[in-house]
C-alpha cells in the first residue's frame, strides 16, 4: 500500500510538473499566439500590433523576427534559430533575463554586432563569452556564379539557459534592428507575438484579428502549434494513473487475503467472543478496524515516502545516472534540463481517498465471514 501510494504521488507530481514547466517555458518564449506574415514578412506590423493590443483580453503584443540559419565557429557548423527582438523586450523577458549563465545582457546593443546564445549551442560549438559566431544566411547576394550566402560574424556577449533543450541548443537572440539587417527585411518584421490573460481562450480572443488579416497574415495560437505534445501528455498522465493504481489494488487484495487467513486462524476465539455476548456487528467492527488501520498506515507511510522522493528527486536521478553510467534524464529526449515536479493537493487527496476506500471495501467480506461464525458448530467438541 505504501509503495503504491508513493509511486502514484511521485509519478503524478512529476508529470504535472513536466506539463507545467513545458507550458511555462514554451509560452514564456513564444507567447500565447503569433501573427505571422505571408512570406515571412509583416510590413505594416505597427498597425497589426496596435490592432492586437486593442482586443479584449490581450495583455501584450511584441514584434519578432525568427529565422532558421546556420551558425559556425572554429570549423564547426550547427543549425540555429535567429530571433530578433527589441532590446527592451529581451531584457524584460524573464525566461532569458533570469537565466543568464555567462556575460551580461547589458552588453547587447543594436548595431554593435552582439548576440546572446543558448548554453547548449555554446557547448556544441565551443563558444565562450567574447568569441565571435558566424551566422550564415543562404539568401545572400546573386552573382554571375550563383547566389553567394551572406556570412556575418557577431560577438557573443551573453550565454543563457532557459531549460528547454531544443531552444538552448539552437537559439541566437539579437536586437531587432540587427536581425532586420541580417535578413534584409528593411523595416518589416516576421511576426507579432501576442500574450493574453487566458491562454486557453487565446484562439477565441484573436478570432476578430484573424478575420481582419485574412489574406495578409495567419494567426496561430499555442494550442495549434503544440497540440501533439500536450495531448500526448494528457493521455500519458491518465494512463499512468490507472496503471499505477493497480499497485494499490494488489495491496488491497493482500489485505483481503490476510484478513481471510486471520479469520480462519481465530475461528475458535471468535466463537468464544460470541458465546460471551459479542454481537455480530461487534465482531465485524473488529476485523473492519484491523483492515482499515493497515490501509491507513500504508497510506501514511506512502505519503511520507512519496514526498521524500519528490524532495530529493534530482539527486536520486543524478545518483542513478552516475551508478549506471547512463543519463536517464537526457535533455535531448526529455525537452527539459531538470526533472520537474508539481504536486496537486486535490490529486493527492483523490489518491488517499481511493486507497482508504479500497482498503475499507477489502475488509467487508472477511468481517462478514467472521460475524457468520456459528459458535455451536465451532465449540461442539471443545
Amino acid at each position: 500500500m505504501a509503495l503504491g501510494v508513493a509511486a502514484l504521488i511521485a509519478v503524478m507530481s512529476v508529470m504535472n510538473g513536466f506539463r507545467a514547466e513545458l507550458f511555462d517555458r514554451i509560452l514564456g518564449l513564444n507567447g500565447h499566439a503569433v501573427v505571422q506574415g505571408y512570406g515571412g514578412k509583416l510590413e505594416n506590423w505597427p498597425q497589426v500590433m496596435a490592432d492586437a493590443r486593442a482586443l479584449p483580453g490581450v495583455t501584450s503584443a511584441l514584434p519578432l523576427i525568427e529565422q532558421p540559419l546556420m551558425g559556425s565557429y572554429g570549423g564547426r557548423v550547427e543549425g540555429v534559430i535567429v530571433r530578433g527582438m527589441r532590446l527592451a523586450d529581451i531584457t524584460s523577458n524573464p525566461k532569458i533575463a533570469d537565466n543568464v549563465r555567462g556575460g551580461s545582457l547589458a552588453a547587447l546593443k543594436p548595431g554593435a554586432g552582439t548576440v546572446a546564445i543558448g548554453a547548449r549551442l555554446a557547448e556544441q560549438l565551443g563558444l565562450r563569452v567574447g568569441d565571435r559566431i558566424s551566422l550564415i544566411n543562404p539568401a545572400g547576394q546573386a552573382t554571375p556564379f550563383g547566389t553567394v550566402p551572406r556570412i556575418v560574424a557577431y560577438t557573443v556577449v551573453t550565454v543563457f539557459e532557459v531549460g528547454l533543450y531544443d531552444y538552448d541548443k539552437a537559439l541566437v537572440v539579437m536586437p531587432l534592428e540587427d536581425a532586420q539587417t541580417l535578413l534584409r527585411l528593411g523595416e518589416a518584421v516576421g511576426m507579432i507575438e501576442v500574450v493574453t490573460n487566458d491562454p486557453d481562450r487565446a484562439a477565441f480572443m484573436l478570432e476578430p484579428l484573424r478575420q481582419k488579416l485574412a489574406g495578409i497574415a495567419v494567426v496561430n495560437d499555442w494550442q495549434g502549434s503544440n497540440q501533439a505534445i500536450f495531448s500526448a501528455l494528457v493521455v500519458e498522465q491518465t494512463v499512468m494513473f490507472w496503471v499505477l493504481s493497480i499497485i494499490i489494488v494488489v495491496a488491497v487484495f493482500n489485505i483481503l487475503s490476510s484478513l481471510i487467513m486471520l479469520v480462519r486462524a481465530k475461528t475458535r476465539d471468535i466463537a468464544i467472543l460470541r458465546t460471551m455476548g459479542a454481537s455480530r456487528a461487534a465482531v465485524m467492527r473488529v476485523f473492519m478496524a484491523i483492515g482499515t488501520i493497515i490501509g491507513a498506515a500504508g497510506v501514511a507511510t506512502g505519503l511520507v515516502l512519496g514526498f521524500t522522493l519528490l524532495t530529493f528527486r534530482q539527486g536520486i536521478v543524478d545518483g542513478v545516472s552516475r551508478l549506471t553510467g547512463t543519463d536517464i534524464w537526457d535533455p535531448s529526449v526529455r525537452y527539459l534540463t531538470l526533472l520537474p515536479a508539481k504536486t496537486d493537493p486535490m490529486e493527492v487527496l483523490s489518491i488517499v481517498v481511493l486507497a482508504l476506500a479500497l482498503s475499507f471495501l477489502a475488509t467487508l467480506y472477511p468481517a462478514w465471514k467472521a460475524a457468520s461464525t456459528d459458535p455451536v458448530t465451532v465449540l461442539r467438541y471443545e
